[in-house]
């Protein structure tokens, strides 16, 4: 075993790297050196029956710390997975980009995959008009909604076609100021067929906090995400379950 947590220790500082050489502008990677230091703290404590010298409550509680959060994991990572290669329906009548970073070149590659997945359906479903949701964070050039609606009219999308949301903050704002954009002028009957459009990871608590805010069809669409990041995506996004597990809709 001894061996297995050193491995699994340098494996989560070389991930660390990884991740904080993309300068994604935020603090994800410490996710993973709190695993080497986890790991590193389990082959110390395993050698020379150092663990057994500890009171019984101690390693009792921490046993069941341990359990509940690798419960919690699988069960988040469950719910994100059931949701992965979700394609939507066709004609809806919107759809929602969720917003990402944007960069001094363009859309950050984890945008870039939510943005082209809209066009892709855009080009499929000409009638359908697309929200791009984001406000301008403090590492951010311009708003998220502005500099991705720019993107999807470089690719050839009808400016009539692509709105911005520009005041959202975060997954749960996005969804509420573009839910916001769509019911003006209309009234409780009318029904609408909406898309949720974001990386396949983030998928699940898109259409579960839309669920919760509007009683319009949603439907999501999966974005690509680089699998080298998946793990780093996924292990953030248990967190924004977690956090926002009051505001959704099962």
């Amino acid at each position: 075993m001894r061996g297995i947590f050193i491995v699994l220790m340098l494996i989560c500082l070389i991930y660390a790297v990884s991740i904080y050489m993309i300068g994604s502008g935020t603090f994800s990677f410490m996710i993973w050196i709190f695993g080497a230091a986890f790991f590193g703290t389990a082959f110390y404590l395993s050698g020379n029956r150092r663990w057994y010298r500890i009171p019984l409550i101690i390693r009792g509680l921490g046993s069941a710390a341990v359990l509940l959060l690798l419960v919690i994991t699988l069960v988040c990572m469950a719910l994100m997975l059931s949701h992965f290669n979700d394609k939507g329906i066709k004609d809806l009548d919107y759809i929602v980009v969720l917003g990402a970073q944007m960069r001094n070149d363009g859309p950050s590659t984890i945008f870039r995959y939510r943005l082209d997945a809209a066009f892709d359906y855009l080009e499929e479903n000409p009638k359908t008009v697309c929200i791009v949701s984001g406000g301008k964070g403090p590492n951010e050039p311009v708003c998220e909604g502005d500099g991705g609606r720019k993107y999807l009219l470089s690719k050839g999308i009808d400016q009539s076609r692509v709105i911005a949301e520009n005041r959202a903050m975060d997954t749960y704002e996005n969804i509420v100021y573009s839910l916001e954009i769509m019911d003006h002028g209309r009234t409780e009957s009318d029904e609408l067929k909406i898309g949720i459009v974001t990386n396949n990871f983030h998928l699940f608590r898109g259409i579960h906090l839309a669920g919760k805010l509007t009683d319009h069809n949603i439907c999501g669409i999966a974005a690509y995400t680089l699998p080298w990041y998946l793990p780093n995506n996924m292990a953030r996004e248990c967190f924004g379950i977690v956090r926002d597990l009051g505001k959704m809709r099962f």
